[in-house]
């Protein structure tokens, strides 16, 4: 049985087309609406099995990471510039990328310059100290999944990244976790370039009982957004997520394409999308910090999610993509299941690679 077969696929409500100014021609868009979904109160975290969770989806890149450095000192004694050379080289190949690495290296060396002296079992808390101050600060909320969602009109997030890093998938697993809250989530469908991406998202808004919004493949995403936007204010939406095309076609292509779909959004509500949130393959290293850089480019990205980190040795991308671009991690994937989609925290972070600081 496959995946799609798991589902039993609603009926959809065929609605008469929003009139835009973005389609050439009256388009039909369907909007499928979930079943009622108990709103329960949420339990509250464990927070030692959310750790003991962190440290399993990160236990790759800790051992990688660490391997190496292990190696880089053993039988040393103190930090010399042969030791900043060696991890210079653990850093680079841990895929936290140059600038950071070379970042990380000048603050350590300036320490070592001002102490005078420093033994090689102070550096794993200096590293650790370093990461953390490195990398962007997080939404500290844990309310509502960490959106800042507010009374009168719905949060929009615009959610961006190329085919294959995880965003179809991120933007079920974030819809799940804000119904769970009792929100009310509308999820656009405007990734129109692939009969599948609709498909899939389909099945996720299903399970996580938001509402859907699309079109026939081939249509205008900016009217896809434009169509969402209108239901979900007129249906008291709290959350809005819109779903785009993952093609790096060309950065003049990709930027005309987002602009549009801003464009058309800000025309129902003035100041949306509020967020534009870059989905990024933790696993594929060094051609994140490009596809970062294509996207921040093309658009003003606002936050970050980095998926697949489980399976991987090259979770030090989320120290270098966040201190490179200057943009917070705001979720980070450790797994395949609906909440191992975590929210982002630094310092977290740092403890499950270091474990807790020295007293």
């Amino acid at each position: 049985m496959g995946f799609f077969d798991l589902f039993k696929k609603k009926s959809v409500q065929p609605q008469q087309p929003v009139a835009t100014d973005v389609a050439a021609e009256d388009v039909a868009t369907e909007v499928t609406t979930p079943a009622e979904v108990d709103t329960e109160e949420q339990e509250v975290v464990d927070i030692d099995q959310e750790r003991k969770e962190l440290e399993s989806g990160l236990e790759r890149t800790k051992e990688g990471f660490f391997g190496k450095l292990k190696r880089a000192i053993a039988g040393r004694t103190t930090v010399d510039a042969d030791v900043l050379d060696d991890l210079e080289e653990v850093l680079i190949t841990s895929d936290v990328g140059v600038d950071t690495t070379v970042k990380i290296i000048r603050r350590i060396e300036e320490r070592v310059a001002r102490d005078k002296y420093m033994n090689t079992s102070e550096l794993h808390d200096i590293l650790r100290d370093e990461i953390a101050t490195l990398m962007e600060e997080s939404h500290r909320s844990t309310k509502d999944f960490g959106i800042e969602v507010k009374e009168g009109m719905p949060y929009v997030m615009m959610v961006v990244g190329v085919n294959g890093a995880g965003k179809t998938t991120t933007i079920g697993k974030l819809a799940a976790q804000l119904r769970k809250a009792g929100r009310n989530v509308y999820i656009g469908a405007a990734d129109t370039f692939r009969a599948a991406a609709i498909d899939q998202l389909a099945v996720w808004a299903e399970r996580a009982g938001a509402t859907m919004v699309r079109q026939d493949m081939g249509s205008d995403p900016a009217s896809v957004a434009y169509d969402t936007l209108r239901s979900a204010v007129a249906n008291g939406a709290d959350v809005v997520l819109i779903d785009t095309a993952g093609r790096l076609h060309n950065k003049v292509g990709l930027m005309k394409e987002l602009t549009k779909i801003r464009n058309v959004m800000s025309k129902v509500i003035p100041d949306a999308p509020h967020e534009v949130m870059l989905v990024l393959d933790g696993s594929t290293g060094q051609n994140a910090f490009e596809q970062a850089k294509q996207f921040t480019e093309a658009t003003q990205v606002t936050s970050l999610t980095i998926t697949k980190l489980d399976g991987t040795a090259k979770g030090g991308v989320v120290i270098g993509i966040s201190d490179k671009f200057h943009i917070p991690v705001r979720y980070i994937g450790i797994g395949e299941g609906v909440d191992q989609l975590k929210m982002f925290d630094r310092h977290e972070f740092v403890r499950a690679l270091f474990g807790d600081a020295k007293k």
